[in-house]
């Protein structure tokens, strides 16, 4: 990744990569490399261990998807995630010599992916997914709401578990702001909307915030 080897955007811990795939669970899945290259978009879960270290992103493909076949040939792939971004204008700073920049959140995730089509896991990955989903909407669904159109639904679902190999991620956040500009900036980023950005930069700030 273009900052990945600079410790200023590395991430704090592990918590600020869980929190970023929980505020973005839509990803692209890659599988790069060869004639059946493939690439698709799909949420996606992590999975902790009892340890509560992230071992592995899980989620759900369409069967007639050319990815799966792929997986199943060659199961190392990668997930991309992009979290909250923004255009930093230099005409949010007193000091106009300021060029204009991008803040943003990433990571990539290495794995290696495991496919299956046994129906329990079909089941128990797309419960899990909507479970997450729902939490705290009013009149939340349920996935036994669907009744006999489930059975049809899952017939063209494979599951899949991509084992973490390695993660990379930048966040870039501001880190490398002088406090004026920095508090500057915030009120831009905040008055064009950005508001997720902004709660990360602040974060990522602490107390110079």
């Amino acid at each position: 990744m273009g900052h990945a080897r600079d410790s200023r955007y590395a991430a704090r811990n592990q918590d600020d990569v869980l929190r970023l795939l929980a505020a973005q669970p839509f990803a692209w899945l890659v599988s790069a490399g060869g004639e059946d290259a493939a690439f698709t978009p799909l949420p996606l879960r992590a999975e902790c261990n009892a340890h509560g270290q992230l071992v592995a992103l899980r989620g759900h493909l369409a069967r007639r998807n050319p990815h799966v076949a792929r997986l199943h040939r060659d199961g190392r792939a990668q997930a991309l995630v992009m979290g909250p971004h923004a255009y930093v204008s230099p005409s949010w700073l007193d000091d106009r010599t300021q060029a204009p920049s991008w803040n943003y959140a990433a990571a990539v995730f290495d794995l290696d992916v495991a496919v299956s089509e046994d129906a329990p896991d079909i089941h128990a990955e797309l419960d899990a997914l909507i479970t997450q989903m729902e939490g705290g909407r009013p009149r939340a669904w349920a996935l036994d709401e669907m009744g006999e159109r489930y059975a049809r639904l899952a017939t063209g679902v494979s599951s899949l578990r991509g084992v973490v190999r390695e993660v990379r991620t930048t966040f870039k956040l501001g880190q490398d702001e002088a406090p004026f500009d920095f508090a500057q900036l915030l009120v831009g980023l905040q008055a064009d909307g950005e508001h997720a950005l902004v709660d990360w930069m602040r974060d990522f700030a602490g107390a110079r915030a």
